[in-house]
């Protein structure tokens, strides 16, 4: 079994969709997944009762916060990480570097790491690729090494677990 950082942020249909098109796939492929959600996402995933069915998928702790001085890691240290859904916010914070809080930092430790593979599968609002900032975003992550995945709502965010070796 190999080891799955897996990354979410709050994104619409994080709630039906994460368990059951990411971390139980996942794990159907061989994957062990270690999940960290932004703190939104949690608050979104306990609050419809959905969190539940994501620790099923998987025997580590469902990460939010970061751990306190002197508590053991609950994570093992992945090789290969997929951010889905990642949202418009967490990916332009992940590009200018800012990790305000544990998914990111998790994320940024090893973004352009030698040996470390990055999928960011997004999912933006059309008009929001626009934004001038938005292609400089992505164009960065491109640049550290990530590769990117625009996810479609009508389309099965399993299509992100092909982007990984």
């Amino acid at each position: 079994m190999r080891d799955l950082g897996l990354v979410a942020s709050s994104c619409g249909g994080l709630d039906v969709r994460f368990a059951a098109e990411l971390v139980k796939p996942a794990a159907a492929r061989g994957w062990r997944p270690a999940i960290t959600l932004t703190p939104t996402a949690m608050r979104w995933l306990t609050s419809t009762g959905g969190l539940d069915d994501v620790a099923a998928g998987t025997d580590l702790p469902v990460r939010s916060v970061s751990r306190l001085p002197g508590e053991p890691r609950p994570h093992p240290d992945p090789a290969v990480f997929l951010f889905a859904p990642a949202s418009a916010n967490s990916v332009a914070k992940l590009a200018l570097g800012i990790a305000d809080n544990q998914a990111l930092t998790v994320l940024g430790d090893v973004l352009g790491a030698p040996g470390i593979t990055i999928v960011v599968a997004y999912q933006i609002q059309d008009t929001r690729v626009h934004h001038p900032a938005w292609q400089r975003h992505i164009d960065t992550l491109a640049g550290a090494g990530v590769t990117l995945h625009r996810l479609d709502i009508r389309r099965p965010w399993t299509e992100a677990l092909d982007l990984l070796p």
